[in-house]
């Protein structure tokens, strides 16, 4: 398997993506949740919104979280939109919210050209109770098709998944489990590639080269890329010694 990590911004990059050169984009896109003021969306890390613990001190900010939410479903269309000129016909895209931005993703998702087909729940049982309410226990992967499925694949998969978000030795604010990645990107045909085009610290691209699938990401933070690139490095080099076996 192989991988290609490109270092600038999505949009930019993605305008350079090949015609018809994926067959699957599976992305965590900073959400851009909450901030109803100026100052909020403004004056708010990434790392105000995200981390209540001095468990994630020495984990890193990233750019792109102070867009209201209009602004955000343009600049999110555009980036789809990309997308799917960039995927084959029969390509899936799963793109990450949080419940306040799972409209507006649904919506930028069919303006952008792909069919909405569903929404699935991420839930998390280990996130933090809400006093006087209900706990805010699940994140949403809003999916679409490009024209139809391939309904000659053998291929059933959940329509959720229950899993916390890693907390020991994770490197990235929004890190997601590797194990759901892992059965997300399964929905990429094997041997086809998956496009992320805010790779983080890598967690897709991991996933893929795991599950048989090339991986194609972009990210805008140096200081992830390079944590992604380290991450992808060994993953290629786990698979090499797998497959060559240990020197008698």
């Amino acid at each position: 398997m192989t991988y290609t990590l490109h270092r600038g911004d999505a949009l930019t990059v993605l305008k350079t993506i090949p015609d018809q050169s994926v067959h699957a984009v599976i992305t965590d896109p900073p959400y851009n949740s909450g901030g109803r003021t100026s100052s909020d969306r403004t004056g708010r890390t990434a790392r105000a919104k995200y981390v209540t613990s001095n468990s994630a001190h020495d984990l890193a900010n990233f750019p792109g979280e102070n867009r209201d939410q209009r602004s955000y479903r343009a600049w999110l269309t555009e980036l789809l939109t990309e997308a799917y000129r960039a995927a084959v016909e029969h390509s899936v895209a799963m793109v990450f919210s949080d419940w306040r931005q799972e409209p507006t993703t649904s919506d930028a998702l069919q303006m952008a050209g792909w069919t909405w087909s569903g929404t699935i729940p991420w839930i998390k049982p280990a996130s933090r109770p809400r006093k006087g309410g209900f706990k805010q226990a699940s994140e949403f992967i809003t999916w679409g098709v490009k024209g139809t499925l391939d309904h000659s694949r053998d291929l059933y998969l959940p329509g959720y998944f229950i899993a916390s978000q890693p907390r020991k030795d994770r490197v990235h604010i929004t890190q997601k489990p590797v194990e759901v990645m892992q059965q997300l990107v399964r929905i990429c045909p094997e041997d086809g590639t998956v496009l992320d085009p805010f790779t983080g610290s890598g967690t897709t691209g991991v996933a893929a080269l795991r599950e048989g699938r090339h991986f194609v990401g972009v990210e805008l933070s140096d200081h992830y890329a390079a944590i992604a690139e380290r991450r992808l490095q060994a993953e290629l080099t786990q698979d090499d010694f797998v497959l060559a076996g240990p020197e008698e």
